[in-house]
């Protein structure tokens, strides 16, 4: 009988997670068991969880209109040069965006210097998306593919890949915070090397997807807040 409840709480994750749009989504698991679901939804997409430190569950009707808001701010990132944009499920239950930058524009190979197109991009993603949705928590997360590195051991490898992402993602907040972005909206920045990877890495094409640089957009306290009070627009 345990078993048979496992499967039906991860069908359910499943079932929510494929929503059409965030408002569905935050309608759904907006809920108390919403935060459960939404760790078990985290897992599903190969994504390290996020979210505002709130006191306790996050209701339905608060969940929705984080959900309709969200939809807007993902249609702005959608915008944006060299960007893929998704839905997100924070450790709350509640929507957010994630916005993924392939680590072939963002840098050359084994660099964590940022190239040109990709100041273009994030200068966008800054004025157009950050600076005007400032009531998003922000997450900067660097990632690579599971390659090795010359004349070092596996472990060596694998510390230097999650040096590598770290600086990168270090690297893209960094230039996100000079052209205005503030300190206090991002809220965490952080290498996971070749953790979490989103494709296979036995092929040239996997392990170009794995390399990445994800920014996720999530609801903050006071987004929240703003929610419960039916101001947020």
């Amino acid at each position: 009988m345990k078993k048979i409840k496992l499967f039906t709480v991860g069908l359910c994750a499943l079932t929510v997670f494929s929503c059409g749009n965030a408002t569905g989504n935050g309608a759904l698991i907006g809920t108390g068991a919403g935060a459960a679901l939404g760790a078990i939804i985290g897992k599903i997409a190969g994504n390290t969880a996020v979210g505002a430190a709130v006191g306790g569950a996050v209701g339905a009707g608060t969940g929705a209109i984080i959900g309709r808001h969200m939809d807007k701010v993902k249609a702005q990132a959608q915008a944006v040069q060299n960007a893929k944009v998704e839905g997100y499920t924070d450790a709350n239950g509640l929507q957010g965006v994630k916005v993924t930058f392939d680590s072939g524009i963002l840098f050359g190979t084994g660099s964590s210097t940022l190239q040109p197109a990709a100041k273009n991009s994030l200068t966008q993603f800054a004025n157009n998306v950050l600076k005007v949705n400032t009531d998003c928590d922000v997450a900067v997360q660097g990632y690579t593919d599971n390659a090795g590195w010359k004349n070092s051991t596996a472990e060596q490898s694998y510390q230097k890949n999650i040096n590598l992402s770290q600086q990168r993602a270090q690297a893209v907040t960094n230039y996100l915070q000079s052209l205005g972005v503030s300190s206090n909206q991002i809220r965490s920045t952080t290498g996971f090397g070749e953790a979490n990877p989103v494709a296979d890495n036995s092929t040239a094409a996997g392990k170009a997807q794995n390399r990445r640089v994800e920014v996720i957009l999530y609801a903050s306290q006071a987004m929240i807040q703003a929610a419960e009070a039916g101001t947020l627009q």
